[in-house]
């Protein structure tokens, strides 16, 4: 765990806290470590949680196949992101969706009513956390409603353009990667993988982009 500390420093669960009182809160807060195997399930749909948990190390991908097989990515979980946290509260039901490590990942369960409820010694650095809790699950819904704002669009070009458009801007320049492959891009956009890579030759050929893997950059 202690190699870890570094990294849940850097997270928005326990931003403005040191390495020192970390250590000592991961106690209060019973925090387990588990680690997983590429392609390994992390949790799978049906299953009900009491932690919610941080990536420490690796990513990985909510995802959902449906009766016929379809495969969809909702949203890929990188190194210091929380998650689980909408089906940790008292009768939240059982998760929706499955999550499942791209490559070998590590990560850190902690306890939702270790977290809402402040220890008997009332550190300062509880309530810091807290805190950060909130802001967090803040800064997830309006990631959401970002992909949200993608999947409005009817056209797989339109899709593309809204969710290009959007990590250009989310990287503060007109050349920029993303985390996904063909596959992977046509699964989180939710469209067919043929149709969306000719989208992509077709806007090329148009001069609105260049593209080489997951590398791109937009033209005026």
């Amino acid at each position: 765990m202690d190699k870890y500390l570094p990294v849940l420093k850097r997270t928005q669960l326990f931003s403005g806290i040191g390495e020192k009182e970390i250590t000592a809160m991961l106690h209060c807060l019973q925090a387990k470590l588990h680690t997983y195997e590429k392609g390994e399930s992390v949790f799978r749909q049906g299953e009900y949680l009491n932690d919610i948990a941080v990536l420490v190390h690796g990513s990985l991908h909510i995802q959902r196949d449906d009766y016929w097989g379809h495969h969809s990515i909702i949203n890929t979980i990188h190194v210091g992101e929380m998650f689980g946290e909408a089906y940790a509260a008292p009768d939240s039901g059982a998760i929706l969706n499955d999550v499942a490590a791209i490559e070998d990942s590590a990560i850190v369960l902690f306890d939702i009513n270790k977290i809402l409820t402040t220890c008997p010694s009332a550190c300062k650095f509880h309530s810091t956390v807290i805190k950060n809790l909130y802001f967090a699950i803040s800064a997830k819904n309006r990631s959401l409603m970002q992909k949200l704002s993608h999947m409005s669009n009817r056209s797989t070009r339109e899709k593309l353009m809204s969710y290009l458009s959007e990590e250009a801007k989310k990287q503060n320049s007109s050349t920029f990667s993303i985390s996904f492959n063909r596959q992977q891009l046509a699964d989180f956009l939710s469209v067919d993988r043929s149709a969306m890579s000719n989208e992509l030759c077709k806007m090329r050929d148009e001069g609105l982009l260049q593209f080489h893997k997951n590398n791109f950059t937009l033209l005026e």
